[in-house]
């Protein structure tokens, strides 16, 4: 009995080596996938190994089954067999179960009538159904699985030592018939053990190296958070494996309608092919697989200006490039900065110019005015029309010099508390008269809850006359101009609209350039005289134009700091009750 016991416990370590190699070649596994592609792994890439180790096992098992001086077979290595089979491949399980029936046939253990009924249902689990439930199912249904063909095994192997028994009259003691029952149990635990631990410990190996993969992910993704940059990490495909808000806040600027779930879904070069720089961002991308860095580079798309560097990414071990890396970095903000700083330093050299001549040019213009003034006098009537034309050239050289000097105040200039809709309407006459003789009309639509604020009211008229004329000037016959103002909770919006021809995108961010005009006797110096008096009353100025349609432009002016009633103008009362 002793012996029996001692056999069945060789028997069962030798059956159960499996196990032990499983955490290494798993370990093995994972490592590999910082060296290989993953499209390329498969995850028992050393299964092989884990064959050849079921067959060593089984070797084992047969020649020590083989010594043993038993009636009743000890010979576990059906066991490596079968779970040889369900975890390696169509071909390795072949080649076991040849193995395992020439051994057995070799050895000649076992009669010839069970060899056949034996090899006939060792091949029961290459059913093709029969493997795909095992590799899909859970722990304790692979388990089920292979107990449903294993038993079997097991049984027939029993039976045929009893019929063999019979057929030689051969009667089984107690003690063999102890031995059927251990090692059918044996055999039983012992394989469901073996499959309950492989993946028990896969299950565990793959939990501890994902969360690992999980946390440094996360690390990463805090980290892409926290750089002030738009970046963005896709494969060879295009597709995003890794990105971060500013980068899609980013891509939001240019598609308004884009989501996370969108950019998941499609990769993002094909996002990016609605753009007018799909050459560009094409040829960019396919350099970066080749290796090639691009670092700062400029790039305009719509109204905003963007720093762009696509990076190639190899991975340890590797020459070939398997990610890019994208930084988008907005520098539409920094780019208005520049243009306000160019015009600043513009406008101080125009200011410090008109300081200096414009006393020297004035005198003699008076000078020359007076004396055409009496010349005109004591000339015929019919040269009246060409001293008319000298007189409005001169009229003209004077208002330029006039823009000269209010861009030339820098100081603040004196403010009064005033309504602005009664600036508006004290201005409606003059404005009504230019545009009478255009054959166009002026529209007010002017909020009714408007506060008084801090003024300076010969600048704010100039600056609506200025926008007002402007607007007259783009539309044709039949045109409407628009004045409207808004009260918010912290300032007063002041929109001028016209429905006249519209701005070219490539003009609007010159508009408010010193001495930049599209008019054939423009001097470009009346919007940056608008843009000089807004900002000495610490308001913002705006554009948006549509080409065909028209042009708003829009005003912001800040309400006071300290408490005060709201109350209507009277014009604007007026106004109100007319409607």
């Amino acid at each position: 009995m002793l012996g029996l016991l001692k056999d069945i416990m060789l028997q069962v370590l030798l059956s159960a080596i499996l196990i032990f190699q499983v955490p290494l070649l798993l370990d093995r596994q994972w490592k590999s996938l910082n060296r290989h592609k993953e499209k390329d792994m498969d995850f028992f890439r050393y299964r092989k190994h884990f064959v050849i180790t079921c067959g060593v096992s089984m070797l084992l098992c047969i020649l020590i089954s083989s010594m043993n001086e038993f009636y009743v077979p000890l010979n576990l290595g059906i066991v490596p067999l079968f779970i040889g089979i369900l975890y390696g491949s169509r071909r390795d399980g072949i080649v076991l179960a040849a193995t395992y029936i020439m051994l057995l046939a070799w050895i000649g253990e076992f009669s010839y009538i069970l060899i056949p009924l034996l090899a006939v249902w060792i091949a029961y689990p290459f059913l093709p159904w029969y493997s795909a439930h095992f590799s899909k199912g859970s722990k304790m249904e692979k388990v089920g699985w292979l107990w449903s063909g294993l038993i079997p095994a097991m049984l027939i192997i029993i039976a045929s030592r009893v019929m063999d028994g019979k057929i030689n009259n051969y009667h089984l003691d107690p003690d063999e018939l102890l031995a059927m029952i251990l090692y059918v149990l044996t055999g039983i635990f012992l394989a469901g053990f073996i499959v309950y631990g492989i993946e028990t410990t896969q299950e565990r190996l793959i939990y501890t190296r994902y969360y690992t993969m999980q946390q440094s992910r996360d690390g990463l993704q805090k980290l892409l958070e926290m750089v002030p940059l738009g970046m963005v990490t896709v494969d060879r495909q295009g597709g995003v494996i890794a990105s971060n808000q500013l980068f899609m806040a980013n891509l939001k600027s240019i598609f308004p309608h884009l989501t996370s779930r969108d950019l998941a879904a499609e990769p993002l070069i094909d996002v990016l092919e609605q753009t007018h720089e799909k050459e560009y961002i094409h040829s960019k991308f396919h350099n970066a697989l080749l290796g090639e860095e691009t670092n700062g580079e400029i790039v305009r798309c719509g109204s905003r200006v963007y720093s762009v560097s696509v990076f190639p990414l190899r991975r340890l071990y590797q020459e070939e490039v398997t990610e890019v890396v994208g930084i988008l970095h907005d520098m539409t903000e920094l780019e208005r900065m520049r243009t306000e700083f160019r015009n600043a330093e513009r406008l101080s050299l125009v200011g410090q110019m008109a300081a200096s001549i414009t006393h020297e040019i004035r005198n003699p213009m008076a000078v020359v005015r007076g004396f055409l003034q009496l010349m005109k006098e004591k000339s015929p009537d019919e040269l009246d029309h060409y001293y008319r034309i000298v007189m409005e050239e001169l009229d003209r050289a004077n208002g330029i010099i006039n823009d000269f000097l209010s861009l030339a105040q820098n100081r603040d200039q004196e403010k009064e508390d005033c309504h602005l809709h009664d600036i508006i309407q004290e201005l409606s006459p003059l404005l009504w008269a230019d545009a009478n003789l255009r054959g166009q009309s002026i529209e007010l639509k002017l909020a009714t809850a408007v506060p008084n604020m801090q003024l300076n009211p010969k600048e704010i008229k100039q600056l609506i006359l200025n926008l007002c004329r402007n607007g007259m000037e783009a539309m044709k016959e039949k045109g409407v101009l628009t004045i409207e103002t808004k009260r918010s909770e912290d300032d007063v919006e002041l929109y001028i609209i016209d429905t006249g021809i519209g701005i070219p995108e490539e003009e609007r961010g010159r508009l408010f350039e010193p001495f930049f005009t599209t008019k054939s006797k423009g001097t470009g110096l009346g919007l940056a005289l608008c843009l000089s008096i807004v900002q000495r009353h610490n308001g913002t100025i705006a554009v948006d134009s549509e080409e065909g349609k028209g042009t708003v432009f829009k005003i912001r002016l800040p309400l006071r700091s300290y408490a005060q009633s709201v109350l209507p103008s009277a014009s604007a009362a007026s106004a109100a009750s007319a409607e």
